[in-house]
């Protein structure tokens, strides 16, 4: 087995979206998807991108990803890197694929000088906790996710800024 991590590249879009629809649908959330190759590819592959991707391909098929940005942290005065999702195909897992782009990831932070790595995971996700405390990682004690969307983010842009 050849396991290869590298940047994703247009044409990808197909294999992360079919990548996120099972991410979504092992969420327990299949129906939440909305994204379209389009979406992904004029996202990811922009002049000047906002989001990034890394795929995993094991014997050249794609069967991980990992989707991020950077975000910044006035108490670090640096940028930090957001996972919005890292995804290994079921198939694949046990072969090193998630750990391999996590140390993908932690190389772009390093490079761009990142402070941290953040991300979030289900509270039921236990194999996936497992996973990230293997790494090292640890949860945020005393943080919560937040979201505005939907009605409520539309009835908020739809009020004059003062």
């Amino acid at each position: 087995m050849t396991l290869l991590i590298r940047t994703a590249r247009p044409g990808d879009e197909h294999d992360i979206l079919k990548l996120v629809r099972a991410l979504a649908t092992y969420e327990r959330a299949a129906d939440a998807v909305q994204a379209t190759p389009e979406g992904l590819a004029a996202a990811l592959f922009a002049e000047h991108p906002k989001v990034f991707a890394h795929v995993a391909e094991l014997d050249g098929l794609i069967v991980g990803m990992a989707v991020w940005f950077f975000n910044y942290s006035t108490w670090t005065g640096r940028h930090g890197i957001y996972l919005e999702d890292l995804f290994v195909d079921p198939e694949a897992r046990g072969a090193g694929v998630a750990r391999a782009l996590f140390l993908a990831l932690a190389g772009e932070a390093k490079r761009h000088g990142c402070a941290r790595i953040d991300w979030a995971v289900l509270d039921w996700n236990e194999p996936a906790m497992a996973f990230y405390r293997r790494i090292g990682g640890r949860p945020s004690v005393g943080w919560q996710p937040w979201r505005l969307e939907g009605a409520a983010y539309e009835r908020l842009t739809r009020r004059p800024a003062r």
